[in-house]
Formats: C-alpha cells, structure tokens, sequence
C-alpha cells in the first residue's frame, strides 16, 4: 500500500480475526513525522499552537488549515537529534498515529485502521494490548476511538470554518522565503493566509457573525502566528551551523573542499 495521509504507511483496518495478539507500544519519540514539513491542524487547537507554529491554510479542492514544521519538503524541524518533539503543543494530526479513519466502501462508516508500519506496533505484548482475551477492543482501543471521534467533530467543523473563509474572500497566496548564512535560500510556497485590508473591510455585519462564533478570534491567532515564520528560520540556522561544526570537526578542521558553502551542502541559488 502506498504512503498516504503524510505520515501513513499501511494502514489497515483493525480486527480481532487480524490484531487479537497484537499491542501498541506508545514512546516518547515521533521519528514517524521526520519526512513532513507541514500537518492539518483544526480550528479548535488554535489557541495551543499559535504559540510555537505558523499557522497557515492549504489545499485547493479542500482547504484546510496546517501548521508549518519545515521549510525544506521533507524535513520536520521540531524533532530533535534524539527524535523526540521539540515543542510543548504536538497537534492532534500527530498525537493520534498509529490510529485513522477510512471510509467503509459503502461510504456510511467509520472504519477505525492502524499503520502496521509503525515502529510500537508488535505481537510481543509490548505496550498497550489492541483486544482482551475475549476478543473484544481493549479499553486503551475504546479511548482511542473517543480521541478519533472527537478528532473527525473537529474536522467537520474546521472545513465548515474554511468554507466559510472561502465565501468571504479574504485569502491571498504567500510565500515564505528563507536565507542561511551558507548563502543557500529557500522558499516555500503553496499555501495562503488571511489578508488584513480585505479582513478589515468586512461588511460590519460579517464581522459581528465571526465574532459572534468565536471565528474572528481565530483568524488574528492565525496572523499572529505569522511571526513564528522566523522562528522556524532560527530552528534551521540552528541544526545547520551544528551540521557544519560536526562536519568541520569531523574533517579536524580542515577547510570545506571548494565549491562547498562550508556546511556540507552546494549552496542553492
């Protein structure tokens, strides 16, 4: 089965005819998330992250929000060297792996699947058990399937939120761009944000209806999060001067080879 859903390898649905001797062992360590840049967040985890992420809207056909962890596609920059997460809100997208929905085939249910691939996933009684001796969901799948539950509520409500922002029209596209001292430069793109002129000139009366909803809150928590954009620029100077210092030291301080930035990479123009 092909990756999908970001961080989703093979994910299967769970039974007791296929899992009833298997356990999921739950660590400290989110290694799986190494390969994104960016997760889904919903409307309702606005006030945890816009702390520590940017917050942004992406998709075309199915505009959603998400928070920023790299600039680079395959990088996640809040994962330290031992893989553990470096900020104090993890989003839900992340929080609730190896677990996600599927769609039954006659579209009518909820299918709850684990990712086989996940490295806690094991028939060694290691971590939480999947099913009881009777065959029945444990009560740690029970808990699972409530946070997945509230998990889907949340989402129906942030695409009605996101189609709402669509109908006002007070999206633009952005693009974030981001120079190292290595002289490389990165840009990132594909995603859109709340322009305040067109927020501003709201007719009074949409602005009491996002009020009124608590949406307006949202939409400056958004801006707001903006801000973490450099943030995120320090994170990557960051991890790439401790490149190059282990790269120089490594090399017993002998200069980078030319045609080398000094970091161990070509630099980018």
């Amino acid at each position: 089965m092909p990756k999908q859903l970001l961080i989703y390898e093979t994910a299967v649905p769970l039974s007791a005819a296929r899992h009833g001797d298997c356990s999921v062992e739950v660590g400290a360590t989110y290694d799986f998330s190494g390969g994104v840049n960016s997760v889904p967040l919903m409307a309702v985890e606005f006030p945890h992250a816009a702390g520590e992420y940017a917050i942004v809207f992406a998709g075309d056909d199915s505009l959603i929000p998400a928070v920023i962890l790299g600039v680079r596609g395959d990088e996640n920059l809040f994962l330290s060297k031992e893989k553990t997460w470096e900020a104090e809100y993890i989003p839900a997208f992340v929080r609730r792996y190896p677990f996600v929905f599927s769609t039954s085939p006659d579209g009518r249910q909820l299918v709850l699947c684990i990712d086989e691939a996940f490295a806690g996933f094991n028939r060694d009684g290691r971590g939480q058990r999947l099913f009881a001796d009777d065959g029945k969901p444990s009560e740690y799948v029970d808990n699972v399937m409530k946070f997945l539950q509230d998990f889907q509520a949340q989402f129906r409500r942030t695409q009605a939120f996101c189609t709402k922002l669509r109908e006002l029209d007070i999206l633009e596209p952005m693009q974030a761009q981001v120079a190292l001292a290595s002289g490389e430069r990165l840009s990132l793109g594909g995603f859109m944000a709340v322009n305040r002129a067109k927020l501003k000139a709201l007719p009074g009366d949409k602005l009491a209806e996002l009020a009124q909803s608590d949406e307006l809150e949202l939409l400056y928590l958004h801006l707001q999060s903006m801000r973490n954009f450099a943030r995120l620029r320090d994170r990557l100077t960051g991890i790439e001067g401790g490149k190059a210092a282990a790269a120089a030291a490594s090399g017993n301080g002998a200069a980078p080879p030319a045609g080398s930035n000094g970091s161990g990479q070509a630099a980018a123009g």
